[in-house]
């Protein structure tokens, strides 16, 4: 194997402007995926989507995000950090305005599918910069911290920018919005990161690794997107569903034999990597998911309007943004396992007290004690699982651990809205008034649960590494 050498870092006085870039580059990724929904009821009026089809504004992001993300992480350590984070953001610009001037269905779909690729890209990049250009340590968990706080307020900010483009603007603007943030990292990433060495011509690019792992990841969540819609037990679904596992067999045989592995069996080694990458699926699956049951929550249950759900989410992305900062010093204070430990402890506290607290009535008051303790543990522990996925990573391998960590992260999301979904409906999800209310208290519950398993986990790995 041949490593790439790490480019110089640049003066330590110019490391707080390519930290704004890159924050700025996951506050686009956040906001991207969370800006469309309260816009989705204008998209799916003035481009004539059927009820059925309109998901798919979501899905064919989320579909290509998760499918493309191991080979960015990849492509990140073969051509070089800031040639893909500069690709990836001109991707973006360029997709973002099609879809804001796009004037049938097929054509936004198809956008979105091209911004979930430089998704695919940008945040495998974006990570990887940061875990190069900042040493292990103090100075790297700060970025970390600045960085997740972005994300997360990306996230929720997300609905509120959302409601007020869409009021004010219509649709489009939601894509619009998008070309000169996009446009702007691309340009500064160009001037403020270290340039990239040539490509090195020793290492071979795994392609059929990289085609077969892409379409095997990106078949199984589509069937994680589809199938609560289609049915699991739909001619599609099985049929994408076999696919997947032949396609994910056959990368796993080409990767024992390949030269250079689109996944060097040495990353499976990092028992911090595997862990955080673990991690990352279980935080997807569950505090990722409970904006989802919110959104309906605030906005079915309760009749609130889209710049009204967007306010409701004010609360949450102040304080996850405090978490990430709470989290950075927690790190320094008491170790890695111990704050993720403590975050999810206390996520899980809040998840409880906010599936008690959700009625048809009442004021949003009684809402923020649950809000706010699952918010600064969902703050703390993002913080946590990127710091433990690159710790002892070899700057040439960020990009893979990155782009691995980050796949986990969306196929745990797939399957945990999946199955959340499918618990809501048991309760009565399909339904209105006081049945979808139970459903949405269900999932929060079911939430809750697999908050506190983590953080049992975590417990039972602590005791065993002190014995």
């Amino acid at each position: 194997m041949f490593a790439l050498k790490s480019p110089p870092a640049p003066p330590r006085q110019r490391l707080g402007l390519p930290l704004l870039v890159l924050a700025t580059a996951q506050l686009v990724i956040s906001l991207d995926f969370n800006i469309v929904y309260v816009a989705l009821p204008g998209i799916g009026s003035g481009l004539g989507f059927s009820g059925q089809n309109l998901q798919w504004v979501v899905s064919a992001y989320v579909v290509a995000t998760g499918g493309f993300l191991l080979l960015g992480g990849r492509a990140t350590d073969l051509l070089g950090r800031r040639r893909v984070f500069v690709l990836a953001a001109l991707l973006y610009a360029l997709s973002s305005l099609v879809g804001g001037l796009s004037g049938s269905a097929g054509v936004l779909v198809a956008v979105r599918a091209v911004q979930g690729v430089g998704g695919a890209l940008l945040f495998p990049a974006t990570l990887s910069l940061i875990n190069t250009l900042y040493d292990e340590g103090p100075s790297r968990n700060r970025a970390l911290a600045v960085w997740g706080a972005a994300g997360a307020g990306g996230l929720c900010f997300g609905s509120l920018l959302g409601g007020v483009l869409v009021d004010a603007f219509g649709w489009p603007s939601v894509f619009l919005v998008n070309v000169p943030l996009a446009a702007a990292i691309a340009l500064a990433g160009l001037l403020l990161f270290p340039a990239d060495g040539p490509p090195a011509r020793q290492r071979h690019f795994d392609l059929l690794g990289a085609l077969t792992a892409t379409s095997g990841i990106t078949l199984l969540v589509l069937v994680l997107v589809h199938a609560p819609e289609a049915g699991w037990g739909s001619r599609g679904v099985l049929i994408c569903a076999a696919l997947s596992v032949v396609l994910l067999t056959l990368f796993a045989l080409v990767e024992a034999r390949a030269r250079d592995p689109l996944t060097p069996a040495r990353m499976f080694g990092h028992r911090g990597l595997t862990g955080a990458m673990a991690l990352t699926a279980l935080f997807s699956a569950t505090f990722s998911s409970v904006p989802y049951f919110l959104t309906l929550y605030f906005q079915t249950v309760r009749g609130y309007s889209a710049l009204g759900t967007g306010l409701a989410f004010l609360v949450p992305a102040v304080v996850v943004a405090a978490g990430t900062q709470a989290g950075e010093r927690a790190v320094a204070a008491l170790g890695v396992r111990a704050t993720m430990l403590a975050g999810m402890s206390t996520g899980a506290v809040g998840a409880l007290l906010l599936a008690v607290s959700v009625t048809d009535s009442g004021s949003y008051a009684r809402l923020l004690p649950g809000i706010v303790l699952l918010s600064l543990g969902q703050g703390a522990t993002w913080t946590g699982m990127w710091i433990a996925a690159a710790a002892e990573v070899a700057p040439g391998d960020q990009g893979i651990a990155s782009g691995m960590a980050s796949t986990t992260l969306q196929v745990g999301g797939a399957v945990g809205l999946a199955v959340l979904v499918a618990v809501a409906r048991t309760a009565g999800h399909a339904a209105t008034g006081a049945a979808l209310l139970d459903g949405i208290r269900d999932a929060l519950y079911v939430i809750a649960a697999g908050i506190c398993l983590g953080a049992v986990a975590l417990l039972l790995l602590r005791r065993l590494a002190h014995r």
